[in-house]
């Protein structure tokens, strides 16, 4: 009994030790000065270690200011408290929490809620995206005016879009770039907006709450005038060495896609978890998944790295978005209300189960499929299309097993034509 007491407070101590050891970032010649735009969970999460580093390096401005949409927020439980509307962005500034979006976590003193844009980004040299495009896109020329003439930007942003004419993928990251470029007025020449990603396993209340979690910061940024290295400059500013730990790449267009594509299978994810189904099958959906994830990428993506599907923004977000994310959350809601022979629409779902977060997954499901079909490829990505056909063409949700396997054609193509044993697959009609 006292060997295994003095072994716990052991642990205990060199945990502490090993949480508190001193990091001395690298030396920097430039000033950054940060603005988080968007003030949901995530967002709010993020805004946690970039407003505790800008306080704590010397090359930061300790200000660190969030956009916020404004909404009317009610507090007090009627109990301990009058309930009273207050703004969102003054309940932030006056309480230090985000009680809508990440209630009960107390938020850096140095984070200031701006609910108007031109405050926020004003001479920003580091703009962080983390809000749904949809709302984003029509702020970027006012962003654009007030920035510094030598921002970049990170998208936290888990979207893609799909091009109608040219029937390829447009990366978000790639918009806010084209949004964000301008052309100078001392020379003429265009200046390109640089906009890497940070994907990972991220589920915003876990790092919130100081759980550790890892994620992928991939960027091309270059090292400026003053010999600054701002590819390790962004990842100190969002890193925290003891509970969140960014890694860095160069492939933006593999690591954007992964954070997106996920949510697809996460909403498959939910499918099985609302028939009851065990380990087993889900493990097998995250396995065929990934494949199909890293297919889809080679296909319409140039210069995807292999490696990139192991890092956190592949299989790591993959494992935890089907666990526990949104998406997988509401896949199953699904499920269990059309065994109950009473369908949900997915708008009800959102509106009734994410406290006004957006359901990213089915969209994104909906695109993958119009662009595989207008490829006609949809015969190699059968998990992909077995999703979609169970959330909007009505197919049975048990369904989701036929959609579990590796066709021919890619195990052929993949291990060359000598392969003998190759997958057969019997599939219902």
């Amino acid at each position: 009994m006292i060997a295994a007491v003095r072994s716990t407070v052991f642990r205990g101590q060199l945990r502490s030790q090993l949480r508190c050891f001193a990091y001395v970032p690298p030396t920097f010649s430039t000033p950054e000065k940060v603005a988080i735009i968007g003030s949901g969970s995530f967002g709010s999460a993020a805004a946690l270690s970039v407003a505790r580093n800008a306080a704590r390096f010397d090359f930061c401005d300790s200000e660190v200011r969030m956009y916020t949409f404004e909404e009317e927020i009610t507090v007090g439980d009627g109990v301990v408290s009058f309930p009273e509307t207050e703004k969102l962005s003054r309940i932030i500034n006056k309480k230090h929490e985000n009680p809508k979006y990440l209630p009960g976590v107390k938020l850096p003193d140095n984070l200031v809620s701006c609910p108007d844009l031109l405050t926020a980004c004003l001479d920003a040299t580091l703009l962080i995206f983390v809000m749904p495009f949809q709302f984003l896109k029509p702020l970027l020329p006012t962003v654009r005016k007030v920035m510094d003439p030598e921002a970049r930007g990170v998208s936290l942003i888990k979207e893609v879009h799909f091009d109608e004419e040219t029937l390829g993928v447009k990366l978000i990251s790639k918009q806010i770039q084209d949004g964000l470029s301008f052309k100078k007025e001392t020379d003429g020449r265009d200046r390109k907006f640089p906009c890497g990603v940070l994907m990972g396993a991220n589920i915003a209340s876990e790092i919130a709450n100081g759980d550790f979690s890892e994620s992928t910061l991939a960027t091309r940024f270059r090292v400026n005038e003053e010999g600054d290295d701002l590819n390790e400059k962004t990842r100190i500013v969002l890193n925290n060495t003891e509970s969140f730990r960014v890694y860095s790449i160069r492939d933006v267009e593999g690591c954007e896609a992964c954070g997106a594509l996920k949510n697809v299978i996460a909403i498959g994810a939910g499918f099985v978890d609302g028939l009851g189904m065990g380990s087993n099958t889900k493990a097998a959906l995250m396995r065929i998944g990934i494949q199909e994830m890293e297919r889809f990428c080679n296909d319409f993506l140039d210069g995807v790295e292999p490696s990139t599907f192991s890092e956190s923004c592949g299989m790591a977000d993959l494992i935890t978005t089907c666990v526990g994310g949104r998406n997988r959350k509401c896949g199953e809601i699904f499920a269990k209300a059309v065994i109950n022979g009473a369908p949900l629409s997915w708008d009800s779902i959102e509106e009734d189960h994410l406290n006004g977060q957006r359901l990213r997954g089915v969209k994104t499901t909906k695109q993958v499929h119009e662009l595989l079909q207008s490829q006609d490829l949809l015969r190699l990505y059968p998990l992909f299309s077995k999703i979609y056909s169970i959330a909007y063409d009505g197919e049975p949700v048990d369904s989701i097993i036929d959609g579990l396997y590796i066709p021919n054609e890619v195990i052929m193509t993949k291990n060359g034509s000598n392969r003998v044993e190759i997958e057969e697959v019997t599939t219902t009609a």
